[in-house]
């Protein structure tokens, strides 16, 4: 889905997965959404594709909540990678295939300064 935005997905860590799946239902259906699958442990929201997943906090498989950024291809997630290295960010996982996002995905992972996690996606 390409909906011009520069934001793919964003994965947030909640207390009680039941509890904020009914928050989020509602407010998904309001808007023409729906739930969606997820990966394991976690519940995702959608039109053509997740873009709001929630994991209990703890128990996401990628360890935290975090946003992920779109990118047009492997070009410009090693880009982006390298240039939020060199503006104070750390590596969390270097650019390389990521089967998870499609049989093209492509991607990395970086922290930014206060330790937030990014993630870099093309598909």
């Amino acid at each position: 889905m390409d909906n011009g935005l520069v934001i793919d997905h964003v994965l947030l860590e909640v207390a009680d997965a039941e509890r904020s799946g009914v928050f989020y239902d509602a407010v998904f259906f309001a808007l023409g959404g729906r739930r969606m699958a997820a990966h394991e442990g976690s519940v995702a929201w959608g039109t053509d594709e997740p873009v709001l997943e929630l994991a209990v906090r703890g128990e996401s498989p990628r360890g935290s909540g975090h946003v992920a950024l779109r990118a047009a291809g492997k070009a410009a997630v090693d880009a982006a990678y390298v240039a939020g290295l060199r503006a104070g960010g750390t590596g969390d996982g270097p650019p390389g295939p990521r089967p998870r996002q499609g049989l093209r995905g492509y991607g990395a992972a970086l922290r930014d300064p206060d330790g937030l996690r990014v993630e870099l996606v093309s598909r």
